[in-house]
């Protein structure tokens, strides 16, 4: 029997196993692959309070190592799904648990282009928060046309020298406010009822080139490419026993409660505004410490 169980070794997993150890609790962390979640893409993360710059794989290693020092138990299998009462299932066997927090993330959308993994964290982010501050003063582009896209564009036109903003239809989905922004705002330059088809460099992202509906194509030369085409969560295994939304996102009521009481819900994989390390990890030790008070 665990106190706590976590699915997933995100920051917002290994934060709640970080505080549930301190709190002298028996914790046991599920991870399918390696810990670290989308932060182990991130070539170089200047966000994160108390560092100026570290790789992403760096500070998930740090976290890592930090949880495992303070006694936190970490298997490497594929969780299955989990029941009302606490106990979850992977594919290796059965684990019982007084509490347990969610915190499986989420994958980002990708274009679906052969060598988009290869550029990864050399020319292609998907998150221009956190990574546009490397693009100052550069050319790029932007794929999408929902808020996150528009917003994208707009944040990365203050730190840019031209913004592309390439979608599929001639409409976008986003909110009308930020299409009149964009509309205004003199170096964003709109490409529309076209995708993605090629990715060009060397080391770097150099170029990518672009299909018109009319089949039509064309080279832009940019420097990055943020991708803003939607998120995936990972959690039709629960959708069973807690409440999922029309997205696919956990939902969560005061923050990180579930609708059954014990099982707790922290990060990217929960509905809410702002998906980025320094909430993620806030979510981790919110749930973890409300988890350990109510604890039966």
């Amino acid at each position: 029997m665990y106190d706590i169980i976590v699915v997933g070794g995100g920051p917002a997993g290994m934060t709640a196993a970080i505080y549930a150890r301190r709190a002298n609790k028996k914790v046991l962390v599920f991870e399918g692959k390696a810990c670290g979640g989308q932060i182990l893409n991130a070539t170089e993360v200047d966000n994160y309070p108390g560092f100026e710059s570290i790789s992403g794989f760096d500070l998930s290693q740090n976290m890592y190592n930090q949880a495992l020092k303070l006694g936190a138990e970490f298997k490497f299998e594929m969780v299955k799904k989990i029941t009302a009462d606490k106990k979850v299932i992977t594919d290796n066997g059965e684990y019982q648990a007084k509490a347990i927090i969610l915190a499986t993330g989420a994958e980002n959308r990708r274009l679906n282009i052969v060598e988009e993994a290869d550029y990864i964290g050399r020319g292609i982010s998907y998150c221009a928060t956190c990574d546009g501050n490397f693009y100052k003063g550069k050319d790029v582009a932007v794929v999408g046309g929902g808020n996150t896209a528009l917003e994208d564009a707009l944040y990365l036109s203050n730190l840019c020298n031209k913004v592309y903003l390439i979608h599929r239809r001639d409409q976008f989905r986003g909110e009308d406010k930020y299409v009149e922004q964009i509309k205004l705002n003199d170096n964003i330059e709109l490409i529309l009822n076209s995708q993605v088809v090629d990715l060009i460099g060397e080391e770097h992202l150099e170029k990518v080139t672009v299909k018109n509906n009319d089949e039509t194509t064309k080279t832009i030369d940019v420097s990055g490419l943020f991708i803003a085409v939607g998120q995936q969560p990972r959690n039709e295994m629960f959708a069973d026993v807690v409440e999922i939304d029309e997205k696919g996102y956990i939902k969560a009521h005061d923050e990180v409660y579930t609708n059954v009481e014990g099982i707790y819900v922290a990060g990217d994989t929960r509905n809410k505004v702002l998906k980025q390390l320094t909430t993620a990890v806030s979510d981790g030790s919110l749930a973890a410490t409300i988890a350990i008070k109510e604890m039966k």
